[in-house]
């Protein structure tokens, strides 16, 4: 057992530096420059934001589960970590909504979009949904502790942290049912049905073009659906990387009085949170398959950082000075000059 919890510790510890490395390039990336300041560019910086907060605290906590049979983070860790991890997934899933309803009002109503698209109307409408995830992770701060578990099998017990007392079934159920809804099948249905009107409108406008000539209304309708399957690829990520953490909780809590010790069971519960924490590193990376011109500053700003910390390491204090305006001048010049010679690709394209 000892070595299986290593092995699985090692792949959290993959996830978590690649997600960190991806995440943080992405939000580097997205604040560079105004030129690329825009409503799906701030929510996606927002949506890393999460998976940072996600992967730096709760990662970590959820892998020694693997390491050691006892809960290591005493009563004050058994309430936050719980926190964080459920307003990084409210984070997630409603930044996701609000995302789909962005590409709904830039598709269906385009001419409406215009009046709620400045940094400032952004910026609040991100920090409204970290505000409505931290309020609805809040019961999970007051209800999680640690309680004790007894194995009918061996006679057994164990202390571990756990989202709700023991005061019979009926809390457990309510409580990953409540989850479940809102923090999946809830925002999950609203996108459903946003996208189902993205669908019909662009078939509409694929149908009423002309069949020659209006090239750039040709080329308009393809940046929409380009970007509409951009943002559904993130939400289907989301969908498929839940689903099973979701599916195991609900398990656990309709059969609370019984603790499953079964190798199926262990197996499920741990593919299940790896592929939970899997979607806090898969967005940035998605987005790099995705975009042609992300692409491109994912890889300048990636660059810049590996320069960076290239000449802290070898060159002197003089020189490194030296060496870093010349790389930061160089670095602005060609953000500038992508930024005159791109701007129609950034009609094109809102992502990057």
């Amino acid at each position: 057992m000892w070595f299986t919890g290593v092995a699985i510790a090692s792949v959290y510890g993959v996830i978590i530096v690649f997600g960190l490395i991806g995440n943080i390039t992405l939000i580097k990336t997205f604040c560079s420059a105004k030129s690329i300041r825009n409503v799906p560019n701030l929510f996606m910086s927002s949506l890393a934001l999460g998976d940072v907060l996600l992967l730096v605290t709760c990662a970590p906590v959820d892998a020694s589960r693997y390491l050691s049979e006892e809960w290591l983070f005493g009563r004050v860790g058994c309430k936050v970590i719980p926190f964080i991890q459920l307003t990084s997934v409210g984070v997630s899933v409603f930044t996701l909504t609000a995302l789909s309803a962005d590409r709904y009002r830039a598709i269906v109503k385009p001419l409406d979009i215009q009046t709620s698209r400045t940094t400032t109307s952004i910026v609040l409408r991100a920090a409204l949904i970290w505000l409505f995830a931290l309020i609805l992770a809040i019961p999970e701060a007051v209800f999680s502790d640690l309680h004790t578990f007894n194995l009918t099998s061996t006679n057994e017990s164990f202390i571990t942290c756990a989202p709700y007392p023991h005061l019979g079934d009926l809390h457990p159920k309510i409580h990953s049912m409540a989850s479940f809804l809102i923090f999946y099948v809830i925002p999950l249905l609203v996108i459903s049905i946003y996208y189902t009107f993205i669908a019909q409108s662009l078939m509409r406008s694929a149908t009423n073009l002309p069949v020659e000539g209006n090239v750039h209304a040709r080329r308009q309708v393809e940046s929409r659906k380009r970007l509409a399957k951009t943002v559904l690829v993130f939400v289907g990520l989301f969908a498929i990387c839940w689903l099973p953490s979701h599916v195991i909780y609900l398990y656990r809590s309709y059969h609370y009085s019984q603790v499953d010790t079964s190798l199926i069971h262990f197996l499920c519960s741990v593919i299940a949170r790896i592929l939970a924490f899997t979607n806090s590193c898969l967005n940035p990376f998605a987005l790099y398959l995705l975009s042609k011109s992300f692409q491109k500053q994912f890889n300048q700003q990636l660059c810049c950082c590996c320069c960076n910390i290239y000449e802290r390491s070898t060159q002197s204090p003089t020189h490194y000075n030296t060496r870093v305006t010349s790389i930061r001048s160089t670095n602005h010049s060609m953000v500038s000059l992508s930024a005159v010679n791109g701007k129609q690709e950034e009609y094109e394209e809102d992502y990057v």
